[in-house]
């Protein structure tokens, strides 16, 4: 049986929280996932917060800057670069100091490099998607930046084993053809699958980590993950179509481990636990995998992002991942 990361009947956080105090929002991750706790991204900190300027922070020789469009590559570090490194700095100073002695799994995120190139601005204003030779350029930066991103967090928490999210949510725009032009009176050419997969892979072998791709999108291109070197595939259970059902059993077959989304991000009113359980076990069931793997392979998390909640859902519904994952383990026993 293939060996995971976590303990059976484990839940975990995808990444973003509301708030803007990185201490805080670590110590309810810390409280509430114990199994597997992660470094919270806090957005509403601005500029440099948010997914694409968080990680545009860790290219190596390749600057940004913010326009009113969005983001852009410059021609040499200015201050929008220095903000974004300086709150990822800070959240690894809070992260040595909170989490001092952590021995178990710790995951990081970073945006993933075709969700990258679908939200930067080349120089003269076209998203990078649409040059091959800049998303070449920049999937060998991320790598590059990603790997000493990875050393870091081990200098800083060295008995932890360190999991590393390439969030993808453009990746399936991206495959379709349908990610717009800056002008956004077109559409970007598709990328091709054997491209695609070759840059996560670029991204994923350079970080050395056990590493999970992340994307809360319709249309997960399972193979592809898996063929970029994906040991785990994070998705929303809500947006798995029945007609999907065949790659998810494949993805389970090969030994993949699955993070399913299965409790709303955003405020709502929780459902029972089982409510909440009996939706992973229905796909679980109709695939026909034994029940006792279920617990081993499958990670309970948030749909998404939880940076639209209140601080109050967030502890809640965390809660709530962890109870869940905690009555599929005990129901296998």
């Amino acid at each position: 049986m293939t060996s995971y990361p976590w303990q059976a009947g484990t839940a975990t956080g995808i990444g973003s929280y509301p708030g803007d105090d990185p201490a805080e929002a670590l110590r309810i991750v810390l409280g509430e996932l114990p199994g597997l706790p992660h470094l919270p991204e806090l957005p509403a900190r601005g500029p440099g917060a948010d997914l694409t300027g968080r990680t545009a922070g860790l290219l190596v020789d390749l600057p940004i800057h913010l326009e009113p469009s969005g983001w852009r590559f410059s021609d040499r570090p200015g201050l929008d670069t220095l903000r974004s490194r300086d709150h990822l700095a800070r959240d690894l100073d809070v992260l040595e100091e909170a989490a001092d002695g952590h021995d178990g799994p710790f995951k990081i995120q970073v945006c993933g490099p075709w969700t990258l190139a679908a939200t930067i601005e080349l120089r003269h204003g076209d998203r990078a998607l649409k040059d091959p030779g800049a998303v070449r350029d920049l999937a060998a930066s991320l790598a590059e930046g990603v790997a000493a991103h990875v050393a870091d967090v081990r200098r800083r928490l060295p008995a932890a084993e360190i999991l590393l999210q390439l969030d993808e949510p453009g990746l399936p725009a991206a495959l379709a053809g349908t990610v717009p032009t800056a002008s956004g009176f077109s559409r970007l050419r598709a990328v091709e699958e054997p491209v695609a997969e070759e840059a996560l892979r670029t991204v994923i072998e350079a970080a050395g980590a056990f590493p999970i791709v992340h994307c809360c999108a319709r249309n997960v291109p399972y193979a592809l993950l898996r063929g970029a070197g994906a040991k785990a595939i994070s998705v929303d259970l809500s947006l798995v179509p029945r007609r999907d059902e065949d790659a998810v059993g494949e993805t389970i077959d090969a030994g993949t481990a699955l993070l399913l989304g299965a409790v709303r991000a955003t405020d709502t009113v929780l459902p029972s636990l089982r409510a909440t359980a009996e939706p992973v076990r229905a796909l679980w069931r109709r695939l026909g995998f034994p029940p006792a793997r279920l617990a081993d392979q499958v990670v309970i998390t948030p749909a998404c992002g939880m940076a639209g909640a209140s601080p109050r859902y967030v502890r809640d519904a965390l809660e709530h991942c962890r109870e869940t994952a905690r009555m599929i383990y005990e129901a296998a026993d």
